[in-house]
């Protein structure tokens, strides 16, 4: 099937392990780079080569371009995939690797870098028919802010350009508000980005998450997958994901769909990619695109027996997609946990070793995680040790099963956020799938008071 012989895995964890596995099933075979923090992750045990890059800092080794275009020389690696997190959205790293003649499983690096900037994204956004959230032109200055807010209308929400994690983003209601949340969002964006600018965007006040998952052939073919509820949030990190989401309807959801994978056609866009929206009173609003592979793909898979990066492998290879539209069906419902080595009240880190590990079983429930009884979680990285997905027939079934898996994952020695999904699961708002951005962080402060 491919012109790719060998496939460079520039990640680590369970990414790096599910790219692996993906790779083998495709007879291709993989290198695996890590730090040596991650000398003994499970993906470095199981590709064909490791290439160790560089110290436990990520600037040192998983962020080091240099080191890792010559681990591909080294081995003989003529495509990279970069999962998601360090240089997946990095321009720079795709134009390197192509003047080496290795293929990024990616985008081009003009459509990273026209999708990476928050400001030429909805502006895109809006050429390719995309519904947007109402907002500044531009950059927002000094001189232009109070007269922009107040065509927008208050409250507004003021967001770095560079922006990602929620930092630089910061909420005015009112005029009095207005200032302090200007140069508070430009100090932290100088700090988190190194470019301060901001723009400026209605603040809506309890919306959902709703995402679409796209593939693009780059030559003007183009696919949506359906979409993802990732409402549940906790300072704008997702923590529980769904497909489809609970409060749209097959028209709605087919509607948002089409809508993006026209776009994506517009632009001949290569790979896979997210289109994210905010969702309120049936409306959608365009916040951002992700050139790169979610954390939450697999809820998508499970919906649609589709294997994302099987497809961005395909295309990056030249084969183009493996499915049409109408040959796209949905299946059921299916549900995220990301399991973090993390205080599940508190969400303070919590590294070390881990003395047992027991994944659950049984029919429609996936475990992606590089970890294992003995393995020692490093302070260095995210702290994501793994994602249980689980799938049914419908969401009440896929509920249920949940809550089963739930109790039989065992992970001891360190604290996870296992706990909090045994709560979450059992409560009413959740089964109702009655929830908005904001009802994480209002169900921890109400619990933890």
């Amino acid at each position: 099937m491919s012109t790719i012989s060998k496939i460079l895995i520039a990640n680590r964890g369970e990414i790096a392990l599910r790219v692996l596995r993906a790779c083998k099933e495709l007879g291709i075979a993989t290198v695996a780079v890590h730090s040596t923090a991650d000398a003994d992750a499970m993906h470095v045990r199981l590709a064909d080569e490791s290439v160790c890059i560089g110290p436990p800092p990520s600037r040192d080794s998983y962020l080091n371009i240099h080191q890792i275009v010559a681990a591909c020389e080294i081995t003989g690696a003529d495509a990279v995939h970069p999962g998601y997190g360090f240089l997946s959205e990095n321009a720079k790293f795709a134009d390197i690797l192509e003047a080496h003649g290795i293929t990024f499983i990616g985008p081009t690096a003009e459509h990273i870098r026209l999708m990476g900037d928050k400001i030429t994204a909805k502006q895109t956004a809006v050429e390719l028919g995309i519904p947007v959230v109402p907002g500044s032109d531009g950059e927002v200055t000094p001189e232009n802010l109070m007269e922009t807010a107040r065509q927008i209308g208050f409250p507004v929400l003021i967001k770095a350009t560079a922006g990602g994690g929620g930092r630089g983003m910061k909420v005015a209601k009112t005029e009095a508000d207005l200032e302090e949340a200007f140069n508070t969002a430009r100090t932290e964006a100088a700090a988190a980005f190194g470019n301060p600018a901001v723009y400026m965007e209605k603040y809506l006040g309890k919306p959902r998450h709703i995402e679409v998952q796209v593939v693009g052939d780059g030559a003007g073919n183009a696919i949506h997958l359906g979409e993802r509820d990732c409402s549940l949030q906790r300072r704008h990190q997702k923590v529980w994901e769904e497909a489809n989401s609970p409060a749209l309807n097959v028209e709605q959801r087919m509607r948002i769909g089409q809508i993006c994978a026209d776009a994506m056609k517009k632009m001949k866009y290569r790979g896979a990619g997210t289109i994210e929206f905010l969702y309120e009173n049936g409306e959608f609003y365009f916040i951002e695109m992700n050139t790169r592979l979610q954390v939450e793909h697999p809820i998508t898979e499970a919906i649609t027996g589709i294997d994302l990066v099987h497809e961005q492998i395909r295309v990056a290879s030249g084969a183009g997609l493996s499915v049409t539209q109408d040959e796209i069906a949905f299946h059921g419902h299916a549900i995220e946990c990301r399991i973090n080595a993390e205080d599940p009240r508190t969400f303070v880190p919590s590294p070390g070793t881990i003395t047992h590990f027991h994944a659950p079983g049984g029919l429609g429930v996936r475990v992606d995680s590089g970890a294992y009884a003995g393995y020692k979680i490093p302070p260095y990285y995210d702290s994501l040790i793994g994602k249980l997905i689980v799938h049914g027939r419908t969401r009440v079934e896929c509920m249920m099963r949940l809550r089963r898996v739930l109790d039989e994952f065992v992970v001891d020695g360190i604290k996870t956020t296992l706990p909090l999904f045994q709560e979450l699961v059992a409560n009413q708002d959740i089964a109702n799938g009655d929830y908005d951005i904001h009802w994480l962080e209002n169900y921890l402060a109400r619990t933890s008071a």
